[in-house]
């Protein structure tokens, strides 16, 4: 088992890689402009696309994939169990979500879950990532297709029967997501999004 210093150490890391907000980061360098500022004022992928263009918006999607997936290869790397995993791999997500460097600000959570998915359950990665573009397909709307695959995620870890600590990932994952999602779902309910 590793040591539980190392294990807090990697989790305390992992949080403050997900803080890390290249939307923000590249509009002031490249664009000299604050994404808080535009469209829909979320340091999120989805706006990044919107207020920065599409080039800028891949490069800020790989980043904000890679936050979540970083971490995942080095609990592989020092032979991190599951529970250990997981938890590092929700620090990823909390951070990019609640960056203490954005004051408590961020993102939805969407891009880094889906790196984090990718480096513990690649097959289950795929599933999610096919869900959402099916949903993105029809309706033409990315909350929609977010929402609709962080249930696929929660749908694999069952139906795949994942071990415990997975599950609870895609519990809390789901829960995170939901909640960061709270404003679009008023809006989806209401056909306003």
């Amino acid at each position: 088992m590793a040591n539980p210093w190392l294990i807090a150490g990697v989790v305390v890391g992992s949080y403050l890689l997900g803080s890390v907000s290249p939307s923000v980061f590249l509009g002031k360098l490249v664009r000299h402009i604050d994404v808080r500022e535009h469209g829909s004022g979320n340091p999120g992928t989805t706006n990044a696309f919107r207020v920065l263009g599409v080039k800028l918006g891949i490069v800020v999607l790989v980043s904000d994939i890679l936050k979540g997936l970083l971490p995942i290869l080095v609990c592989r790397w020092l032979a991190f169990g599951p529970l250990a995993s997981v938890g590092v791999g929700l620090a990823a997500i909390v951070g990019h979500n609640w960056s203490v460097f954005l004051r408590g600000r961020g993102g939805k959570g969407i891009a880094t879950t889906a790196g984090v998915i990718i480096g513990l359950m690649p097959v289950s990665s795929l599933i999610v990532v096919l869900g959402f573009t099916v949903m993105i397909l029809l309706t033409r709307i990315v909350s929609v297709g977010s929402l609709f695959a962080t249930l696929v995620f929660v749908a694999t870890t069952l139906v795949g029967r994942q071990p415990w600590p997975y599950m609870a990932l895609s519990f809390c994952a789901a829960i995170i997501i939901f909640y960061a999602h709270r404003g679009n779902l008023k809006r989806i309910v209401t056909g306003k999004e």
